[in-house]
Parts: C-alpha cells; sequence; structure tokens
C-alpha cells in the first residue's frame, strides 16, 4: 500500500494530483464533444498552436498562462475567419493555421538565447511545478468548462445530429461550434501546464475514447471520462514517481493506455454478449 501513497506525502505531488485532476475533469467535458464531432484534429492544432505565445510570453516575462489563452483565441478566431471568407474546407483551415503558428512559435525560439528549458517546459509540460495559485485558475476554468456545457448542449446536441436541423429548429449551429470551439479552447490552455503542448490531446481525446463504448449517453460519457481521467493522473504520477520518468508524458501515457484496454475489454465482451442474449430463450 505504502507504493501507491508514498509520492503523496509530499505537497508538491498533492498539488500535482489535484492540479492533474481538475485538468482531466475538464478534457473529460471537453473530449467527449471532440469525440462525438470528430475534432480531435482541431484539439492538436489547438495545442501546437499556443506555441507563439507561449514562447513570446516566455521571452517577455509575462505569465505563459496569458500568451497561451492568447494564441489558442486568435487561432480560433482564424479558422472561423478562413472558413467564412476564404471558402476553405474546416480541416483545410486548420491544417493551415496549425503548420503557421508552429512555424511561428519556432521562430520565436530560435530567435531567443538559451531556451532549451523553457522549451522543454512548453512542450512536455511541468505538472510537479504546479502551485496553488495555479489550481485555483483551473477550478475557474472547470467551473467556465461545466457551465458552457450545460448552457450549449442542447445546441451542441442539435450541431452533433445534423446541422440542417438545428438550424431549422432555431437552434444556431453557428454558436454551438463556437461555444465548442471555446470549450476545446479552454480545456487545451488549462492543460498547457500539466502535459505540456505535446501531450495535451493525449489527455483531452484518450479518457473519452476509453470511455465512448461503456455509455450511451452524453453526460454518462463526460463523466466516465472524467474519472478515468483522474486514475490516469493517480497512476501516472505513481509510476513516475518510482520509475522515475517525466510525470505529464507518463500520464498522458496511461491515459492512452487506459483507451487500449477500454477497446480490447469491449472488443473480447462483445460477442460474449452477444452469445448470452440469443442463448436466452424467446417466449412464445
Amino acid at each position: 500500500m505504502s507504493f501507491l501513497t508514498d509520492p503523496f506525502s509530499f505537497e508538491f505531488v498533492q498539488r500535482a494530483f489535484w492540479g492533474g485532476s481538475l485538468v482531466a475533469i475538464l478534457c473529460g467535458i471537453a473530449g467527449t464533444w471532440v469525440i462525438v464531432r470528430g475534432m480531435a484534429f482541431l484539439g492538436e492544432a489547438l495545442a501546437h498552436g499556443m506555441l507563439p505565445g507561449v514562447a513570446l510570453a516566455t521571452v517577455l516575462g509575462v505569465p505563459v498562462l496569458f500568451g497561451a489563452a492568447a494564441s489558442a483565441v486568435v487561432m480560433s478566431l482564424g479558422i472561423g475567419a478562413l472558413q467564412r471568407r476564404g471558402r476553405l474546407s474546416y480541416d483545410t483551415s486548420i491544417g493551415l493555421l496549425f503548420v503557421g503558428m508552429l512555424a511561428l512559435g519556432v521562430i520565436v525560439i530560435s530567435h531567443a538565447g538559451s531556451f532549451a528549458t523553457d522549451a522543454t517546459a512548453i512542450l512536455f509540460g511541468d505538472i510537479l511545478a504546479i502551485g496553488v495559485d495555479d489550481l485555483v485558475v483551473l477550478a475557474v476554468a472547470v467551473a467556465l468548462g461545466v457551465v458552457t456545457a450545460v448552457a450549449a448542449h442542447r445546441h451542441l446536441v442539435a450541431l452533433a445530429v445534423d446541422e440542417r436541423v438545428a438550424r431549422v429548429l432555431g437552434l444556431r449551429p453557428r454558436l454551438a461550434q463556437t461555444a465548442l470551439i471555446g470549450l476545446v479552447t479552454l480545456a487545451v490552455v488549462a492543460s498547457y501546464q500539466a502535459v505540456g503542448s505535446l501531450l495535451v490531446v493525449g489527455l483531452l481525446v484518450a479518457p473519452a475514447v476509453a470511455a465512448r463504448p461503456w455509455t450511451h449517453r452524453i453526460p454518462t460519457t463526460m463523466a466516465l471520462a472524467a474519472v478515468i481521467g483522474v486514475a490516469a493522473v493517480f497512476v501516472g504520477l505513481v509510476v513516475s514517481w518510482h520509475a522515475a520518468t517525466a510525470a505529464g508524458a507518463t500520464i498522458a501515457a496511461t491515459a492512452i493506455a487506459a483507451a487500449g484496454v477500454s477497446g480490447a475489454l469491449r472488443s473480447v465482451l462483445s460477442p460474449l454478449r452477444r452469445r448470452v442474449v440469443s442463448a436466452v430463450p424467446v417466449p412464445v
């Protein structure tokens, strides 16, 4: 039992767990819609699109969260502008801005001196450095995420079913799409410090992928994804402590492993369930 509890005798590991758990809850909410709408590429693009803002904030000595948020907002607005005015497809708009923002971030980093340590933190995060102030910011982000998901639920469901039907019913699909992009942006920016820009997609997508086969309703999928994400944070911190591995990367790898295990279990149990159902006699 001490194997599991020893790491949490230190306050910085406790803060890492609570911070990671808040991130997992937020990513469970946003990630469910990412899976339902098939928008994993958007999450990845936003994660990489934060790079120039984070790099500039680091160079200028500004809080990196502000830089990350500014870059993510610029990219979100840019995607919408390219779609409306450039008449480009959704994926094409994301791809163009993704590469452009990533290139801009690399340019900023290449012109800054002695940036290696900061670049590592940008790419892979530093969950063990989460402080009390960071926990407050994450708690506010989770509250905003919950409010957004609840307020836009009907609109998002209608958008997921059929955009034309949503428009006919007056459920404003464009507003729903904006709310969804905002929710994903919030999750990506809030998750940045915990797992970094390269690994944030794993925590955003993997728990929702793991939860999706076991539930039929979106709210229960969100709840299960959040639980799986919190479990991934706990296991990842324990493993990283004893194996001396990077905490953020270990958490992301644990979440991805959970998605793999969930899929394998579902593929094994589904045929068994069908056999049981077919063996039950039908009353005549």
